[in-house]
C-alpha cells in the first residue's frame, strides 16, 4: 500500500502547484531584493547625498569651478578644470568619486572649511556604486532648470516695429513717438523746449566739441526759416572738427594709447596714424560696417592704419618677457585675449573675454568659442609696419635718396680726420660715430676690441673699414666674414652677422658677451689697404652722449695666426669722456646725429672743405629721422598663423584638441556661421571674421554702435552698459527704440551720421534740461527722457574749450601728438608740462597719450588711462578739479590770453582812454565768447565790480570755473 502511487485528485495537484510556485516566488523576490539593494537609486540614494553635501556649492549658475550637480546634462559635463566629472561604469577614474575620496592632492571635497559635513565612508561606497553600475540618473527628476543662455534679447533679431501713433504735436520723429509712449506709461510728460541758442551751444559740442562762436549764435538767431536748424546740423557733421570730437570716443573704447603699458611703458612713437585713421572715417562718414571690416581684416592700400584697432591694448615687448618658453606662451596669450576682448567689447558689446579660463558664466558663450574666435588673429603680431600711402611712398623715395647721400659723406669725413697717435688729442668717443683715420697699411684680417666701457653694453652697430677709393671693404657683401670672441644675442635685434652688414642703427648690432676684452673680427678674401676705420654704438642717435670706451684696433697681414698683429689706432690718444670738451664733442654729435667734427692736426683748408659737409650730413640726419618715423604705423603685423588649442583654465601650458577657426555657436541660427579649414591663411582668417561680424543678419553691432551714439548725446546709452549686452548687463530702456535705430542704421547703409541727425534734430533732444519734482519722484536718473539729461563736458572738451574762448586753439591736424609730459615714456617720474607752445595748444584728441598717466590738470575730469576700455565715462566731482582750473598754470596762461582777445574785440584800451565803461563793455564779450549769451542786469554788476578791482583776467578764471561753462546746457 505504501509502495502504491497515489493520485491526487484535480483539486489537490492544483493547491501543491500554487503553493510551490508562491514558495519559488517569495524565494525570487527576496534575491531580487537583495540585488536591488545592492545598486543604489539616484532619487533614493544619490540626490539627497548630493543635496546634503554638494549642492551648496555646486548649484545655479554661479557653481563654484564651473560644476552643477543639480541638473544632469551640466553634471555629466563637468567643471572649468577638467572633463567629464562622471564617468559611468568607471567610479575610479571619475573625477568626482576622487575629489570625494580624498585622491587629488589639495581638492578633497567638500574643503575642510565648508558648511556642510563631508561624505561618510558608506556614502562614498553608495556614490562609487551609483558610477559603477552606470550612473543611472532618470529624467525629469532634476531640482532646477538649466536656462537657455540663448533666449536672452541681444542675441534675437533685430526687429523694427513702427511706433505708437499720438495726436499729440510734440514729436518731430519716430524717437519722439517711442520716447513719448514710455513717458505716457509712467506718468509724465516732455519738458519744454529749450531755448534756441541753448540748443545751437548743446549742438555744436556734442558735434564738434567746441562751443559756437558769438558769431554763429547771432547769425542762427536771425535766421527763422524752417530748416535753420537742420543747416546748423548739416555744416556741423561736415566740419573737420566732428570727426576729431567723436573718434574720442571711439578711442576711450578700444583703449588708444600711445606707450606700450605696463612697468616700462615705453613709448609707441607710430601709433598715431590709428588715431588719424578714426578722425578721417568719422569725418567721411564711413559705413560702419565697413569701418569694421578695416579695422579687423586690413583696409585698402593707404589705409593700413585701420588695423591699429587690434593692437591698441597695453603689451609686454619682447625684451620684457622671460626668456623660457613658459613665460612667451603666456605672454602670447595675454597679448591676443586683448585683440579678443577689443573686438567683443567695441563691435559685439559682449564680455567674450570671460570665457578664456571657463564656459562664460552668463553668456552662451563657451570655451570653445573663446579659442575658436582666438583662431581668426593666430597670425596677428603687435608691431610696426610700413604705410602704403601715396605720401609714404614719396617720403620713402626721400629716405632713400638721403640715406645715400649721408653714406657719400661718411665715406669722405674720415678723410678729413686727424691721424691717430700722431701726438695731438682726438676728440671724445661718442656712441654716434667715430673715425679712425691712419696711414695706409695692408690687411687680411682687422681686429677691434673692446678694452673696457661703461655700463652700456660693448655694443657696435657697424664695423666699417675703407680703401683710399673710399670703397667700404669690411661689407659682408664684398666677402667679408666675421668672428668673434662672444656675442651676447638677441635674435633679429643683436646678432653677429649686424656688425658688416650695412645697416645702421641698435636695432641691428653685435653686442659682445663681456664687458670687457671682448673683441670682433674682419676677415677679407683677399689682401686690402685700408687708411680709415668707422665704428659706432648706435649711428641712429639714440645714445649720442653716453658712451665711454677704451678699445684697440689692430690689423694682420695674415688669413690665420695670431703673432703678426700691429695696432693701427686706439683710444689712449682720445680725450676722455666726461671732460668738458667731451660735453662739448658729444652735444655737437647730439645735435649732428652723429657727425664728429674735425679736431686739431688738420689743415686750415681741410676744415673749410669739411664744414659744409658736416652740415649737410646733420641736415639729411635730422629729416631721416622725420620721414622714417612719418612712413610706420604701429600696426598689426600678420604671419602665417600658429595651432590654436583649447586651454585648460586658460593656461598655455594645459593644451587640449587644436580648433579651427569658428564663429560662436551662440549665433548660429542668426547668422551664416564661419568655418575655416586649420590651415586657413592669415588674411583669410581676419576677412572671414570681419565679414560675419559686419553681416546685417548680426544683431549685435548695429544695436551696439547705435546705442553708443545715443549715449554721446544724452550720457547714458539705451543700454546702460554699453560693452556688455549680454545676460550680465542691463536691458535696454527702450527695447523698441533701440531695434528702430539699429535697422534704421543698417537701412542708411551704415551712416553714422544719419543717426546722429535724426536725434539731434528730434524733440526730444531739443528740450529743456530744467528738473520738475514730477520727474525727479518717478525717474529721478531720467532714463525716460522726461528732461535733456545736462551733463559735464569731457577733458579734452574743456581744455578745447578755453583755447577756443581765449583765441589760441591751434586746428592743425593730424600726424605726431604733442606733447603733456616731459618724457614720452619710461618707468616713472612724468613730468608734466605747464606752459604750452602753439603745437601745445592743438585739440586734445593730438596729444600723446601716456598709457595709465592722468594728464596733469584735466585729468582730474575722469580722463581714461588707457588700461580698460572706457566705454562710459565717470562723472565725479572733486576738490581738484576746481583747484586745477583755479589755480594752474594752464588755467593762467588762457585766462590772460582771454581777457587779451576780449580788450582786443572790444577795443575797451583806447575807449578806457576815452573814459567809457570799458569794464562793461569787456564783460558784455567775455560772456557772449564763453557761454553764449550775454550776462543779466545782476551779473553785469557783479562781473564788472571783479574787473574794475582785480582785473580782467581774474574773471576769465572765473568763468572758466563756472557751471554753465563746463556742463552741456
Amino acid at each position: 500500500m505504501n509502495n502504491r502511487v497515489r493520485r491526487a485528485s484535480p483539486p489537490a495537484l492544483r493547491m501543491v502547484v500554487a503553493v510551490r510556485a508562491l514558495a519559488c516566488a517569495c524565494l525570487w523576490v527576496r534575491v531580487a531584493g537583495v540585488a536591488a539593494a545592492a545598486t543604489p537609486d539616484f532619487v533614493r540614494d544619490i540626490q539627497p547625498l548630493f543635496a546634503k553635501h554638494c549642492l551648496a556649492c555646486h548649484a545655479g549658475d554661479d557653481a563654484e569651478s564651473g560644476l552643477r550637480l543639480d541638473i544632469r546634462s551640466e553634471a555629466f559635463k563637468g567643471g572649468d578644470s577638467h572633463g567629464a566629472a562622471i564617468l559611468p561604469g568607471k567610479a575610479g577614474g571619475s573625477p568626482l568619486v576622487k575629489v570625494v575620496r580624498g585622491e587629488v592632492a589639495g581638492l578633497r571635497m567638500p574643503p575642510e572649511d565648508a558648511t556642510v559635513p563631508p561624505l561618510t565612508r558608506a556614502e562614498i561606497d553608495v556614490l562609487a556604486a551609483w558610477v559603477d553600475a552606470g550612473a543611472v540618473w532618470p529624467d525629469g527628476v532634476d531640482t532646477a532648470r538649466l536656462v537657455d543662455r540663448r533666449d536672452h534679447w541681444s542675441f534675437k533679431p533685430v526687429v523694427k516695429r513702427e511706433p505708437a501713433p499720438t495726436a499729440s504735436p510734440w514729436p518731430r520723429n519716430d524717437i519722439d513717438r517711442f520716447v513719448l509712449a514710455g513717458l505716457e506709461a509712467a506718468g509724465l510728460m516732455p519738458s519744454p523746449e529749450a531755448e534756441r541758442a541753448v540748443w545751437l551751444r548743446r549742438v555744436c559740442f556734442d558735434l564738434t566739441g567746441l562751443p559756437p562762436t558769438p558769431e554763429q549764435v547771432d547769425r542762427f538767431r536771425r535766421d527763422t526759416s524752417p530748416d535753420a536748424d537742420a543747416r546748423v546740423v548739416d555744416e556741423l557733421l561736415a566740419s573737420p572738427r566732428y570727426g576729431e570730437r567723436h573718434a574720442q570716443h571711439w578711442l576711450d573704447v578700444v583703449r588708444y594709447a600711445d606707450t606700450h603699458g605696463y612697468e616700462v611703458n615705453t613709448e609707441r612713437p607710430n601709433a598715431w596714424p590709428y588715431r588719424d585713421y578714426v578722425i578721417a572715417a568719422f569725418n567721411e562718414d564711413l559705413p560702419y560696417d565697413r569701418f569694421v571690416r578695416e579695422q579687423v581684416a586690413g583696409g585698402s592700400p593707404g589705409r593700413e592704419a585701420s588695423t591699429g584697432f587690434l593692437v591698441t591694448a597695453a603689451v609686454l615687448l619682447p625684451g620684457q618677457i622671460g626668456a623660457d618658453d613658459v613665460s612667451k606662451r603666456a605672454a602670447r596669450q595675454d597679448a591676443l585675449n586683448d585683440i579678443i576682448v577689443n573686438t567683443s567689447d567695441a563691435v559685439l558689446g559682449l564680455t567674450i573675454g570671460c570665457a578664456r579660463c571657463h564656459d562664460h558664466k552668463f553668456d552662451p558663450i563657451t570655451s570653445r568659442d573663446y579659442y575658436s574666435l582666438q583662431a581668426f588673429y593666430a597670425g596677428v603680431e603687435y608691431g610696426e609696419r610700413m604705410l602704403m600711402t601715396p605720401e609714404a611712398a614719396a617720403l620713402r623715395k626721400e629716405h632713400d635718396v638721403a640715406r645715400a647721400r649721408i653714406t657719400e659723406i661718411d665715406a669722405l669725413l674720415p678723410r678729413y680726420q686727424p691721424l691717430a697717435g700722431a701726438g695731438h688729442s682726438r676728440s671724445p668717443v661718442t656712441a654716434a660715430i667715430n673715425y679712425d683715420r691712419f696711414e695706409p697699411v695692408t690687411a687680411r684680417r682687422l681686429r677691434f676690441t673692446i678694452l673696457e666701457t661703461n655700463a652700456l653694453e660693448p655694443c657696435i652697430d657697424e664695423l666699417e673699414a675703407f680703401d683710399a677709393t673710399g670703397k667700404n671693404v669690411a661689407l659682408a657683401s664684398a666677402g667679408t666674414t666675421a668672428t668673434a670672441s662672444g656675442s651676447h644675442v638677441t635674435a633679429g635685434t643683436h646678432e653677429l652677422e649686424h656688425i658688416n652688414d650695412g645697416q645702421y642703427g641698435n636695432g641691428r648690432s653685435w653686442m659682445a658677451s663681456t664687458r670687457k676684452d671682448g673683441w670682433v673680427m674682419l676677415s677679407f678674401t683677399s689682401p686690402v689697404t685700408i687708411d680709415r676705420v668707422v665704428w659706432a654704438r648706435d649711428r641712429m642717435g639714440k645714445f649720442t652722449d653716453r658712451l665711454a670706451v677704451e678699445y684697440r684696433i689692430e690689423i694682420s697681414p695674415d688669413a690665420e695666426g695670431d703673432d703678426a698683429w700691429t695696432v693701427v689706432a686706439d683710444s689712449t690718444d682720445r680725450q676722455p669722456f666726461g671732460s668738458k670738451p667731451a660735453q662739448a664733442a658729444a652735444g655737437q654729435a647730439k645735435a649732428a646725429a652723429g657727425a664728429a667734427k674735425a679736431g686739431d692736426g688738420l689743415a686750415e683748408a681741410e676744415r673749410a672743405e669739411v664744414k659744409p659737409l658736416e652740415a649737410e650730413k646733420t641736415r639729411l640726419q635730422d629729416r631721416v629721422k622725420i620721414v622714417l618715423r612719418d612712413i610706420r604705423v604701429f600696426a598689426g603685423s600678420f604671419k602665417q598663423p600658429h595651432p590654436v588649442h583649447l586651454l585648460g583654465r586658460g593656461d598655455a601650458e594645459q593644451r587640449r584638441e587644436e580648433l579651427p577657426p569658428r564663429s560662436p555657436e551662440a549665433f548660429a541660427g542668426l547668422v551664416p556661421p564661419v568655418s575655416l579649414p586649420g590651415d586657413a591663411s592669415d588674411a583669410d582668417r581676419r576677412t572671414a571674421l570681419a565679414d560675419w561680424l559686419a553681416a546685417p543678419e548680426n544683431p549685435l553691432p548695429a544695436r551696439v554702435m547705435v546705442n553708443r551714439i545715443w549715449q554721446w548725446h544724452f550720457g547714458t546709452g539705451l543700454v546702460d552698459t554699453p560693452n556688455d549686452f549680454g545676460r550680465n548687463g542691463s536691458t535696454p530702456s527702450h527695447p523698441e527704440l533701440l531695434d528702430w535705430l539699429a535697422d534704421e542704421f543698417v537701412r542708411s547703409g551704415w551712416s553714422i551720421k544719419h543717426i546722429h541727425r535724426l536725434i539731434v534734430l528730434s524733440a526730444t533732444y531739443r528740450q529743456a534740461s530744467a528738473a520738475t519734482p514730477t520727474g525727479m519722484a518717478r525717474d529721478a536718473d531720467c532714463r525716460l527722457l522726461w528732461r535733456f539729461p545736462p551733463r559735464r563736458l569731457e577733458a579734452e572738451a574743456i581744455r578745447d574749450s578755453m583755447l577756443a574762448v581765449s583765441g589760441r586753439l591751434n586746428l592743425e591736424m593730424g600726424g605726431r601728438g604733442f606733447d603733456l609730459f616731459r618724457q614720452r615714456g619710461g618707468l616713472s617720474g612724468f613730468t608734466p608740462i605747464e606752459i604750452f607752445s602753439a603745437e601745445g595748444r592743438r585739440r586734445m584728441v593730438y596729444a600723446h597719450k601716456v598709457r595709465m598717466e592722468k594728464e596733469d590738470v584735466f585729468g582730474a575730469f575722469d580722463c581714461p588711462d588707457a588700461g580698460q576700455s572706457m566705454a562710459r565715462r565717470r562723472q565725479s566731482t572733486t576738490p581738484l578739479q576746481a583747484l586745477n582750473l583755479l589755480n594752474s598754470p594752464f588755467t593762467i596762461e588762457e585766462a590772460e590770453a582771454f581777457a587779451a582777445r576780449v580788450r582786443k574785440e572790444t577795443g575797451t584800451e583806447a575807449a578806457a582812454a576815452a573814459g567809457e565803461d570799458a569794464a562793461r563793455r569787456q564783460v558784455v564779450r567775455a560772456y557772449q565768447l564763453a557761454v553764449s549769451r550775454s550776462p543779466d542786469a545782476e551779473e553785469l554788476a557783479d562781473a564788472t565790480a571783479v574787473v574794475r578791482e582785480h582785473g580782467l583776467p581774474t574773471l576769465c578764471r572765473v568763468i572758466f570755473n563756472a557751471n554753465e561753462f563746463l556742463f552741456l546746457p
